[in-house]
């Protein structure tokens, strides 16, 4: 397309909406409407006007606090309306509601995005007490078994720059020589049972969901509750969990 085509096609409000959000995607932390306005060399009014649009769309969260701007996570629920998304969870949560119901302990869906996890689908036991994340909640990847997971079963290139977003979001990240220890050592079991970093009595138990190639699109979490009285042994619901894994692999597989 010649430079006069691009001319007659542009759609001048369009593109000041979607320099907003590539450049608070780039940069991965808050920004202020003025330090907005500076990076794009666009007045103070043009920006308080498309950023009011896409805070009122849903597209941008604003502090109340400190009145800066971040993206919010609508961008990736639209990308869940993807078919291929779809297809995930519609595939993954019988399967997954299958088997909390046989071990006795919810499960959930996780994928990874811009660095964070995000819980897209669960399934809880007919349990008296249930561990149950709310939909949407995330946390930086490399903070999260699941997102660990995720991580570990990725490309060497993707999964650098993966850690490199997440980590981007931590004001105390981990080192990173350890945390590749980590990973390769999940890539090489296959799995994960860990307590859980955040809650005492909780041991996470989690497994990739993969792709045709053996990267991981997904990976499902089991937060197994200490309770007293007969229980599944934590090996077995592994068992369970990979074995769940693998059919919801198969069945996206064309």
């Amino acid at each position: 397309m010649s430079g006069d085509d691009r001319a007659s096609y542009s759609a001048p409000a369009l593109e000041k909406g979607l320099d907003i959000l590539e450049l608070l995607a780039e940069e991965g932390e808050p920004m202020s409407a003025r330090q907005i306005g500076e990076r794009l060399g666009r007045s103070k009014s043009e920006i308080f006007r498309m950023v009011y649009v896409l805070v009122d769309r849903g597209y941008l969260r604003r502090d109340t606090a400190t009145d800066q701007l971040s993206l919010s996570n609508r961008l990736f629920e639209l990308g869940m309306r993807t078919p291929r998304s779809r297809a995930l969870v519609a595939v993954a949560v019988p399967k997954m509601e299958r088997l909390s119901l046989l071990v006795g302990h919810s499960s959930h869906l996780v994928v990874i995005s811009r660095g964070e996890t995000i819980v897209v689908a669960s399934a809880t036991a007919p349990a008296e007490f249930n561990f149950s994340l709310q939909l949407g909640y995330g946390n930086p990847a490399v903070d999260a078994v699941s997102g660990k997971t995720i991580l570990a079963f990725q490309p060497p290139g993707r999964r650098a720059a993966m850690i490199a977003e997440s980590l981007a979001l931590m004001t105390k990240p981990p080192a990173r020589g350890k945390l590749v220890e980590q990973l390769d050592r999940i890539a090489a079991d296959g799995s994960i049972i860990t307590s859980s970093r955040h809650l005492a009595g909780v041991t996470d138990i989690c497994a990739p969901v993969l792709d045709r190639s053996g990267r991981a699109i997904g990976s499902i979490v089991v937060p197994c509750l200490q309770r007293l009285g007969p229980a599944w042994d934590l090996e077995d619901i592994r068992d369970k969990l990979v074995a769940t894994c693998s059919e919801i692999a198969r069945d996206l597989s064309p």
